[in-house]
């Protein structure tokens, strides 16, 4: 057996013929033998170049291109049954050297789940001043909402346990297929482990399917819904703060014009006070369900715990209950012998045989 007979290399794919043939061998040549493409309907060929590299090729469900990479990567894990999957772009950007580093954690047991940090390493041009731009304020947003630093959560370059991903709920069919994995994994209370790695300048012949405004747009709502049930303060808070802060500016303009001008505004006012009410009670509404989650994680936790427990050491059922008798039983006074009337002591009526 090869020492990487457990990972599955995953690659999704859509129209990356220029490359896909690079990404295959380079990563067969670093001892990764199974090497799964699911392509996204491509029309270039990349099916069949991928083949010809020695790749195992399936095709996206659900509608082909519209159902993007995060489908893709859905389709591949559903699909294949190694244990650890070691999922990368088809475009070339990331170097097969740094798979090793990648995998190690999962298959020694130290992660659940390792993300290749892309910023550790960068080749000046490879991403588009813009799209750093975009990185650098989505990584901060994650920092900020899910009380986590990863250096790169959009990174394309990932290695997790099956058994992982099959506990995250993901739903995004584009890229936010990578943002609703480290939400996930934190709300999982995975251990995540950043890997630096090298990214490179994709070639010239070679087009990138990411659309920064659309995808980017896309990728901060995926990860503010997701706000909704990991940190839910934020949440419903940000909300609420919005439209307190409205009810507040429409509270003192309609207090401004009545003691200065002597102008009324019976419509306006109780609109301005309903607003405030309402923008409270989604703060109140923030700060009981945060409530709620919290319980849940220590719940959670708690579970953790007890299947994280030794066999040898757990008891048997009702074995407490026998080890409270027995106690009860030694604490118990002695029976004394019960005293006769000539002052012989007589034995328990048990241990005397019976006269008849």
């Amino acid at each position: 057996m090869g020492e990487y007979d457990d990972v599955c290399v995953l690659v999704p794919t859509y129209n990356e013929a220029e490359t896909v043939e690079e990404v295959v061998t380079g990563m067969r040549e670093e001892g990764f033998d199974h090497v799964l493409v699911v392509d996204g309907h491509s029309t270039d060929g990349t099916r069949a170049l991928a083949r010809d590299a020695g790749a195992e090729v399936i095709t996206q469900t659900e509608g082909g291109r519209g159902s993007g990479k995060g489908q893709a990567v859905r389709d591949g894990v559903a699909y294949t049954d190694r244990p650890y999957i070691l999922m990368l772009d088809g475009d070339g950007t990331y170097r097969p050297e740094d798979a090793h580093a990648m995998v190690e954690p999962v298959i020694e047991g130290r992660a659940d789940h390792v993300v290749g940090d892309r910023f550790a390493d960068m080749e000046a041009g490879a991403m588009p001043k813009l799209n750093q731009f975009g990185n650098g304020m989505i990584n901060h947003g994650f920092a900020a909402i899910h009380g986590q630093h990863l250096a790169d959560i959009l990174s394309g370059y990932r290695a997790f346990t099956r058994e992982s991903f099959r506990e995250m709920n993901l739903n995004a069919d584009g890229f936010g297929i990578e943002t609703e994995m480290a939400v996930e994994a934190r709300r999982n209370g995975q251990r995540v482990q950043v890997v630096d790695v090298s990214y490179i300048s994709r070639p010239d012949a070679s087009e990138s399917n990411l659309r920064p405004f659309r995808d980017g747009g896309v990728i901060l709502l995926t990860l503010y819904l997701r706000a909704k049930t990991h940190n839910p303060l934020f949440y419903f808070g940000s909300v609420g703060g919005v439209f307190a802060l409205l009810g507040t500016v429409i509270g003192f303009y309609v207090l401004y014009d009545w003691f200065v001008n002597r102008i009324s505004h019976e419509v306006l006012a109780p609109a301005g006070g309903f607003i405030f009410i309402l923008g409270v009670q989604f703060l109140i509404f923030g700060v009981l369900a945060d409530l709620l989650v919290s319980l849940h994680e220590e719940q959670r936790q708690r579970l953790e715990r007890i299947a994280r427990r030794d066999p040898s050491e757990t008891r048997r059922p009702g074995a407490h209950e026998h080890d409270v008798d027995d106690a009860l039983r030694d604490d118990a006074p002695e029976e004394r012998p019960a005293s006769t009337t000539d002052g012989s002591t007589a034995k328990p009526s048990e241990n005397r045989p019976n006269d008849d």
